[in-house]
């Protein structure tokens, strides 16, 4: 019986149980040579019975640590110690696949493909090696922090199928993810770990495996005869249709190998994902894009230049002040676009300029218009009033000189009526004119005579 402290081969230290199944326990361990932590799994006495399993068994191992990928747990030894056949795996941090649909019942069909892409990966890796897993179930993928999955247990089940599907309980499990052809006594192929992934994507959608029954045989001979229920109504059309073809009766019907089942099923992630983020609808698994016709040249049609965009000013922090004008933005100058000149020959005048085809003439850069400082116009203004003045005293100072002596600036013009005409043609207002400003008459004195008239 093993327990705790118990060392097997004089090297593995066993730490803690972690799982139990059908085929023995595994358990957390430390290499004490190597100083490192392992996963060692114990299979059961009973198993080391059947003639030719432990010779068997230890051949597989040797051909499973010759697997390089990175979804296959990798193998470091295989011994046998008082009546024990071990194997020595690499110690995975993360919890199996079970442990999590237990605790949260359903994934969502994005996470689902994801898990499914990269179990089909490593198992398209073991399929090359010529190894079938024939034990494919939810805790044999164990899923690490990172969301990274990891293939565990491999080529183990190497038993008698029908011998173990009569041991009550022993391989409860393996019964529900078994594949048609197993349950009939059929030797495994790659396509019953296909068929077995499908089991797995089918519970992980639904929250329930796809058939139960009172004991394992009961369940196995379900997937023969019976066809899975319809999976939820939210799953899309798309992810029922590759869960669907991975659980056909007929292994020619599912996917032709486990790598065509992980394309699919990683593009439908990864379209599936795209759909989260836009809201749309999923795209389809593949589409080809349409090609030319042969022997003939695809030439874009031309297209309009884009006018250029003035470039974005950042809001301001605060709302400007009231009657505060902010400087005007000027979009830039549009680059030189020189005109063509178009031939005599095609009906245009000579030396005519056009304008190409599709261009859109852009605005030029708007000059700004200058502004008058205060203090200019004030000085203008009084520059005025002063020249103003000055011309209005040197016009004064001219009347003075002309008009001479007198009362200066009075000027008084009689009215002219007939009675100030003389006979001889002459005019008594000019007279008495020349009087007022005491000024002689050119051509003699003036004498009055006693009507009142002037004469030389």
């Amino acid at each position: 019986m093993l327990s705790p402290g118990v060392q097997l081969g004089n090297r593995y230290r066993l730490d803690e149980r972690i799982a139990s199944g059908g085929m023995g326990d595994v358990w957390r361990g430390t290499d004490q040579v190597l100083g490192r932590t392992v996963a060692v799994k114990s299979l059961l006495p009973a198993l080391l019975d059947e003639p030719g399993f432990a010779e068997r068994f230890r051949g597989e191992a040797r051909t499973m640590a010759t697997i390089n990928h990175p979804g296959v747990v990798d193998v470091y030894d295989f011994g046998n110690d008082q009546h024990i056949a071990f194997l020595v795996m690499e110690y995975v941090e993360g919890d199996p696949l079970s442990a999590t649909l237990s605790r949260v019942g359903r994934l969502t069909p994005a996470r689902t493909m994801a898990l499914v892409a990269q179990a089909a990966d490593a198992l398209h890796a073991a399929h090359v090696k010529g190894i079938v897993h024939r034990d494919v179930k939810p805790g044999n993928l164990l899923v690490r922090p990172n969301g990274t999955l990891v293939l565990t247990d491999f080529g183990i089940a190497r038993s008698d199928l029908v011998g173990q599907l009569t041991a009550a309980g022993s391989v409860l499990g393996t019964a529900s993810y078994i594949s048609p052809e197993q349950a009939t006594g059929q030797v495994a192929t790659p396509a019953s770990d296909v068929y077995a992934l499908g089991v797995v994507a089918y519970q992980c959608l639904a929250g329930r495996r796809p058939f139960e029954g009172d004991n394992p045989l009961d369940i196995a001979m379900r997937h023969v005869r019976e066809t899975p229920r319809p999976l939820p109504s939210d799953i899309p059309p798309q992810v029922r249709a590759l869960v669907e073809r991975a659980l056909a009766k007929d292994p020619k019907d599912r996917w032709p190998s486990a790598a065509t089942l992980a394309g699919a099923a990683r593009q439908l992630k990864t379209a599936l994902s795209r759909q989260a983020r836009a809201g749309g609808q999923a795209a389809p698994i593949s589409a080809a894009p349409a090609s030319p016709a042969p022997g003939r040249a695809q030439v874009p049609p031309p297209q309009a230049p884009r006018p250029v965009a003035a470039p974005h000013s950042p809001a301001p922090a605060h709302p400007p002040a009231m009657g505060h004008r902010p400087p005007p933005s000027h979009p830039p100058a549009a680059p030189h676009r020189p005109t063509a000149v178009a031939p005599a020959a095609a009906g245009y005048p000579r030396g005519a300029a056009t304008v190409p085809p599709g261009y859109a003439p852009q605005p030029g850069p708007s000059r700004p218009v200058p502004r008058r400082s205060r203090s200019g116009m004030v000085f203008l203004v009084i520059m005025l009033g002063a020249l103003v003045l000055i011309c209005s005293g040197v016009i004064s100072y001219q009347l003075r000189n002309n008009l001479g002596a007198g009362t200066p600036g009075t000027l008084s013009v009689p009215t002219v009526t007939s009675d100030a005409l003389r006979p001889d043609g002459r005019d008594d207002l000019v007279d008495t004119a020349y009087r007022r400003l005491d000024q002689p008459r050119p051509g003699g004195d003036v004498t009055t005579t006693s009507e009142g008239r002037q004469t030389r």
